[in-house]
């Protein structure tokens, strides 16, 4: 279920113009509109939660089926030779919109953290 507030739910139902790279029936992947990369973008499931801590097992296979993607469409766009991947969780982690994504970093060689 989508959360009519939430800016990600809005650009999975094309409410908001994003750069998206990828769809399918269970993920959205789209560019980050503050890059902190060469390439920086955003793996978001088509269903709404907000914490790894709130996912039942229909959330756990949509993110094993992410995790499963996320090889190919990292190498499609441009980070073949390596990139990193960030789940924020919560305020202290920075975390700014509350529906899980996970971040794709990569295109360079990238610094420690």
């Amino acid at each position: 279920m989508l959360d009519g507030k939430c800016v990600f739910c809005k650009i999975i139902k094309g409410e908001i113009p994003a750069g998206i790279v990828y769809e399918d029936d269970k993920m959205c992947v789209f560019k980050d509109l503050e890059p902190k990369a060469k390439v920086h973008l955003l793996a978001v499931p088509k269903t709404h939660f907000k914490l790894l801590a709130e996912m039942g097992e229909e959330e756990k296979n949509i993110l094993a089926y992410m995790l499963g993607k996320i090889p190919a469409i990292a190498a499609e766009n441009g980070c073949g030779n390596g990139y990193r991947l960030i789940i924020n969780q919560g305020d202290d982690a920075g975390q700014t919109v509350f529906h899980l994504h996970i971040h794709i970093l990569g295109g360079e060689q990238l610094g420690d953290l």
